[in-house]
């Protein structure tokens, strides 16, 4: 047999024989040959422990289902990279995808939940199962290694660290204790080292400064406050059926409802794996930034809630409001930090804009969406179930809106409140979509 050379000036033969030699028995993934459903199998276990253990009152569920995703997401596209990584950029290698994720889920899941390591090696090994064998010990490899990079990257992020609060003297506008309404010990406050917390996107815990509330004196603030005051009521005679209902429809804790509604949304809109799993690290870092984001506008402008300025409005310097000593909102209760901007607007907001991107279907898009119980009041309190359990929306900034505007008819916020939370949400959403988990250009 002759050899060619570079030297002889006919090295073609040479470099087909090395491509077809290195390549030997290298199999073409194809992502469209990959479903979504190890996404929501884990999704939802996830979620479950999440809110057995603390009702979601820490952030550490939807910590834990952003690093998932996120780790998910670099090592898929280590093995055909279809969008930008996040955190971990391996080398190429042969491993099956649904044995990679698996691998990368279960490792952030278990670092998260170390009492829960039995069902979820469990959950790993039924994923497992059914795959090749000679697949899955590169998968495992890669999968972790994806995991180890964001573990080590989130390390020291304040996710559940604790932030002074100096409590102010009553005065017009200044959040004050209630804690007969909001069932917490006396001097507790919720929610201020959240606004500590380290963000997933977004630069700084303070990237997005909302503007300052309206001055109680003003018309703007008359005009909510009476809103609020009459719409908002445990007994309000003015608020529709249809107000009260999603008033309550909507107090699921964001990270579960609309986690929720995405496991529904990837399987109609029929993603791939690689679609479906940056769709839900984009949807879940957006979420967490958002709480960081508004946790921080809270404790910057410090507002008041309703409770507190409906009942003290006598002494607020505002001749055109007038107090209700004995006035209570429709769920007979207040979440503990201050109002301004709505928390659950900012996250359902942020939410919704990224599903109306990476679902690819725009923002106007029909769709319907389940709650079938919630709280009947605060935290751990009894479960009610809704009826109907769904709402349908023609948009996804709809949604989101409905979602913030729901605050005011539960008694527990102002318009302007809510309105900012919406407003404050979608630019966050818009920020996590812009910059994060691009699409790469493909040949």
């Amino acid at each position: 047999m002759k050899y060619f050379s570079i030297a002889n000036g006919k090295p073609q033969l040479l470099i087909i024989l090395f491509l077809l030699l290195i390549n030997c028995g290298k199999k073409t993934l194809r992502v469209q040959d990959y479903g979504p459903e190890i996404l929501l199998s884990w999704n939802e276990k996830v979620m479950g422990l999440a809110v057995a253990e603390d009702g979601l009152l820490t952030l550490k569920g939807l910590r834990t289902t952003t690093m998932m995703y996120l780790a998910a997401h670099d090592a898929l596209n280590t093995l055909v990279p279809q969008y930008s990584y996040y955190a971990y950029q391996g080398e190429s290698l042969q491993a099956h995808p649904i044995a990679t994720v698996a691998h990368a889920l279960y490792a952030i899941a278990v670092t998260h939940y170390p009492d829960h390591k039995p069902e979820l090696h469990e959950a790993l090994e039924r994923c497992l199962d059914t795959l090749p064998k000679a697949e899955i010990g590169a998968a495992k490899t890669l999968g972790e290694a994806a995991a180890a990079r964001l573990l080590d990257e989130r390390q020291g992020d304040a996710w559940n660290g604790e932030a002074e609060y100096t409590w102010h003297p009553m005065a017009p506008g200044v959040y004050a204790e209630f804690n007969e309404h909001s069932g917490t010990p006396e001097g507790f406050i919720f929610g201020a080292g959240w606004a500590k917390a380290q963000p997933f996107t977004l630069p700084s815990q303070d990237h997005f400064r909302s503007p300052p509330p309206p001055v109680i004196a003003s018309a703007a603030y008359t005009q909510a406050f009476n809103e609020v005051k009459e719409v908002g009521a445990q007994q309000s005679t003015t608020r529709t059926e249809d107000q009260s209902h999603l008033a309550m429809w909507w107090k699921d804790f964001v990270e579960n409802s609309h986690n929720r509604l995405a496991r529904e949304l990837v399987v109609k809109e029929q993603l791939n794996l690689w679609e479906a799993t940056r769709a839900f690290a984009l949807m879940n870092m957006a979420v967490y930034d958002a709480y960081i984001n508004v946790f921080d506008n809270k404790f910057h402008y410090n507002h008041w809630r309703p409770y507190t300025a409906i009942r003290w409005a006598e002494h607020d310097e505002n001749p055109d409001t007038q107090a209700d000593p004995e006035w209570n909102n429709l769920h007979q209760h207040t979440y503990a930090f201050p109002s301004y901007p709505s928390a659950h607007g900012t996250a359902s907001s942020a939410a919704m804009r990224v599903l109306a991107t990476t679902l690819g279907t725009g923002d106007a898009y029909p769709f319907v969406m389940s709650t079938p119980e919630v709280e009947q009041a605060g935290p751990f309190s009894e479960k009610i179930t809704m009826d109907p359990p769904t709402r349908s929306f023609s948009s996804f900034s709809e949604a989101g809106f409905e979602a913030s505007l729901s605050r005011v008819y539960l008694g527990i916020h102002f318009r302007y409140d809510s309105e900012e939370g919406h407003r404050l949400g979608t630019e966050i959403g818009e920020y996590a979509i812009t910059h994060f988990l691009r699409p790469l250009p493909q040949e």
